[in-house]
This record gives C-alpha cells, sequence and structure tokens, in this order.
C-alpha cells in the first residue's frame, strides 16, 4: 500500500464498483446491486492479490541488484517462470556474471602488473648498481687500462638495459593493440636470410654450423616482426649450445600451414621448465646468467598476433626444437 500507483487504481477500483451497485440498487434492484458489489470486490481481490504477488517480485529483483551492486556473490536464479519479470532477472544474473568475471580479470591483471614492475626494477636495477659501482671506481682510477676496462663493463650494462627496455616497449605495445601487423608475402629463402645474419660472426667464431633446408616457399606475415621473433630462438639455441654444435632451421609448405622449424643441438630445457618457457620472466634452471626471460615471451606474442602457434620439444643433454606455425585460415 506503500505504492502511489497502487492505492490510486484501489481507490478508483472500489469507487466505481460502489458507484455501480449503488446504480443497480436504486434503477434495477437490490439482487442485482449485491452482485455488482460481490462481483466487483472479488475483482478487487484479485487485482490486490496479482498486484501485490507482482511487487514481491519485483522486490525479489531489486533486492537482487541492490546485493550484486554492493559487491555481494551474485546467487544463481532457479526460477523457469515466463513473463518479462523473469527475464529481468534472467538478464540481471548475466549482467553480474559478466561483470564478476571482468572484475576477477582486471583483479589478475593488476597482480600480474604488480608481479612484471617487481621483475622489470629488479632486472634494472642490477646492471645500474654495477654501472653506479663502476662510475665509483673511474673517478679514482688512473691507469688508463682499468679505465677501459670498466667503460667496457659499463657499455656492456648500458646495451643490456637498452635491449631490456626496447624489448619491454614492444610488448606493451603488441599488447596495447597499437602495431597493427602486416600481411606480406615474403620468401623463405630471404625471410631466414635476414634472420641469421646478424649471428654469422658468432657461427664462425665458435664453430656452430648452420644447416638449412628450406622448401622454396612464400610466408604470409609481418617480414619485420617475424625477423624480430625469430631471431630471438636463434638468439636463444646460440646460447644454450657449445662451441661446434649445430644450429637446423627448416621450412615445411602445407595446404592448411607454413612452417619454420629450428633445431639445436643444445643442453635442452628440463621437463619441468617446458610448459613455462614462453611466460615473461621466467628462467628456467639450464637458463644463463644474463638471460631475462621476455625474448621467448616477445616471440611468442608476435607469433600468436599473426594468427600462429610455436611449440617447444626439448630432452636435456640433447637439444631443443621449436616448431612455428602461420596458417593460411584463421582458426
Amino acid at each position: 500500500m506503500k505504492n502511489k500507483d497502487f492505492k490510486q487504481i484501489l481507490m478508483i477500483g472500489s469507487a466505481f464498483t460502489i458507484s455501480m451497485s449503488i446504480c443497480g440498487f436504486l434503477f434495477v434492484n437490490a439482487w442485482v446491486g449485491v452482485m455488482i458489489l460481490a462481483i466487483g470486490a472479488v475483482l478487487i481481490a484479485l487485482f490486490l492479490y496479482y498486484t501485490n504477488k507482482r511487487y514481491s517480485q519485483i522486490e525479489e529483483v531489486n533486492s537482487y541488484l541492490v546485493r550484486v551492486l554492493a559487491g555481494d556473490d551474485a546467487p544463481e536464479l532457479d526460477s523457469q517462470e515466463e513473463g518479462e519479470l523473469s527475464i529481468l532477472r534472467t538478464n540481471i544474473y548475466k549482467a553480474a556474471t559478466t561483470l564478476k568475471y571482468q572484475n576477477e580479470l582486471l583483479g589478475n591483471d593488476k597482480k600480474q602488473l604488480a608481479a612484471a614492475i617487481a621483475d622489470i626494477s629488479h632486472q634494472l636495477k642490477t646492471p645500474l648498481t654495477s654501472m653506479m659501482m663502476m662510475n665509483d671506481l673511474l673517478r679514482d682510477e688512473e691507469d688508463s687500462s682499468k679505465r677501459k676496462e670498466f667503460l667496457n663493463t659499463q657499455q656492456a650494462q648500458l646495451n643490456r638495459m637498452n635491449w631490456l627496455i626496447q624489448t619491454l616497449l614492444k610488448l606493451s605495445k603488441l599488447d596495447a593493440g597499437t602495431i597493427e601487423l602486416k600481411r606480406e608475402q615474403v620468401h623463405d629463402k630471404e625471410l631466414i636470410n635476414e634472420v641469421i645474419k646478424p649471428f654469422e660472426i658468432q657461427f664462425e667464431l665458435r664453430n656452430i654450423s648452420l644447416k638449412k633446408t628450406l622448401t622454396d616457399m612464400t610466408f604470409v606475415c609481418d617480414k619485420n616482426w617475424t625477423i624480430e621473433s625469430l631471431q630471438n630462438i636463434v638468439k636463444n639455441c646460440i646460447e644454450h649450445m657449445e662451441d661446434g654444435g649445430e644450429l637446423t632451421i627448416e621450412t615445411k609448405d602445407t595446404n592448411v600451414f607454413s612452417q619454420i622449424t629450428i633445431r639445436d643441438t643444445g643442453c635442452g630445457i628440463a621437463k619441468e621448465d617446458i610448459p613455462h618457457v614462453f611466460e615473461r620472466f621466467y628462467k628456467g634452471k639450464n637458463a644463463g646468467k644474463d638471460s631475462v626471460g621476455i625474448g621467448l615471451a616477445l616471440t611468442k606474442t608476435i607469433i600468436e598476433e599473426q594468427h600462429g602457434e610455436i611449440k617447444v620439444e626439448s630432452t636435456e643433454g640433447v637439444g631443443t626444437e621449436f616448431c612455428i606455425k602461420f596458417y593460411k585460415t584463421i582458426i
């Protein structure tokens, strides 16, 4: 009875019923007047019952929405009734479930961001500390050979910091979707030659043999970004191989995908580390002392942004194989 519209309709209905009953009593007979009054009372009673039931349902929906807005878990609705109120309850439940899921994703993103910031701070702190120590030593060092050694150490740390920062910026841009990867035809021979070009001197100095088995085919990919992703793999392979090892690069074309396989004869990846090799800042037990753990993460992001996939298989003491597939249709 607190609802204004409800009271107005009740008053109008009651007034109309009483008026019609009086008219029937005056102009026909007492029996007709009583019948009209009885029928009116029954109709008003039915109206009161169903209206009260409807408002109770609305109140339930309102209470449900209040709990959702307060941050409580949205209980699952078991009502199977038809009607607009049932549809409204279902839609509110769907909206509440979606909001809860998005909130959980946001919470996970915050945790991952905090962990990433901590990792970045740690990675930058080490070279910065080293450079500060070198700088203090340079102030008092008079031996030119020592000064040159300190400067070379500082340059190496600066190069490491620059690579780390540039790689993090690239990952951030890819994550934010601000980089649009091209889809262009690239010949496999041209692509692989560009990939291995920066490592030719290392191959020669460390007596690493390179074996290429190319299919004379073309890839549909962004050439520059794909070269960078493959160079991260080659760099990883070289770092985990002894002098005199062998690096194999193969290409294969099928009706469904174009494939690049890179295989080394290095120390391999520990079985427990394989599921995590593409995670950011993850370093397995066989990682080098200067490893940061974002090169392969960047590679995976670049490949997947081009509707491809990358998988790794490895046996400790035998070697590691990276398999990259670029699908010709989006799957």
